[in-house]
């Protein structure tokens, strides 16, 4: 007699992702997949999938998706969830797409503390459109757009996006975590949750930063990117507990 341990989650299609190998996005679904059955709301769950390398995110979830023009995903989300309040909403981001041309959108929909959850992925680059240098692209890390490597005096230091909200009043809960081992990703999960658990709760506006590999574009192997999120990215952006309740951590 045979047992199943584990299966592909209900609100994960069987559909095969466009993702490269190693990138981390496939991870970062099938988490938020696992997450939504676990609470038991595929059935009002509602996502929204950005412009970027994810915009075809819809492909990959079993539930409602609705997609955004590029950088307008929060503002989707508050609009979804202020129509129709019972339903479960959130929107799924890159850091091009949500720390560039949607950097308005994402800083107001915090600051008013939209009952929302934001899932951010920062791979550092943007992927969909060819490797350019993106708000969060690391000094000295090299693009499309900075063959020389991110310039700290033409171009600016990245963009430390939960840093950046952990400074406005009203989000309930802002972590940032990571993709590069078994135990970060299960890390992940639980981040997932706690944000997920905390709209169903009304608690507010929930962000959750997640550090992802992209082999292609940070010019390396799926280990390599690994590697490069354990140590670069996390010396840059620091994977922590920025708010939880409400409240800021460590102040």
């Amino acid at each position: 007699m045979t047992k199943t341990l584990y299966k592909r989650p209900e609100a994960l299609t069987d559909a095969r992702t466009h993702y490269c190998p190693g990138c981390g996005h496939g991870i970062a679904h099938k988490l938020i997949a696992e997450v939504i059955d676990e609470l038991g709301i595929r059935e009002k769950t509602v996502a929204i999938a950005p412009v970027g390398c994810a915009v075809l995110a819809y492909n990959y979830w079993n539930f409602d998706c609705s997609e955004a023009a590029h950088g307008r995903a929060s503002a989707v989300a508050t609009g979804i969830k202020r129509a129709l309040p019972e339903k479960f909403v959130f929107a799924y981001q890159g850091d091009g797409d949500l720390a560039a041309i949607g950097t308005a959108e994402t800083i107001h929909t915090a600051n008013r503390g939209e009952n929302i959850c934001i899932i951010f992925v920062n791979n550092t680059v943007y992927g969909m459109t060819g490797g350019q240098m993106a708000p969060t692209t690391m000094i000295g890390q090299k693009t499309a757009t900075s063959p020389k490597g991110r310039d700290y005096h033409t171009m600016g230091p990245p963009i430390k996006v939960c840093e950046l909200l952990n400074t406005l009043e009203k989000p309930y809960y802002i972590e940032r975590v990571s993709l590069d081992s078994p135990a970060s990703i299960r890390k992940t999960k639980k981040a997932i949750k706690t944000a997920f658990e905390a709209q169903l709760a009304g608690k507010g506006y929930s962000f959750v930063e997640i550090l992802s590999p992209c082999p292609t574009y940070q010019h390396t192997t799926p280990i390599g990117a690994m590697d490069f999120v354990k140590g670069p990215m996390q010396e840059v952006f620091p994977v922590k507990l920025f708010r939880k309740d409400g409240g800021k951590i460590n102040e």
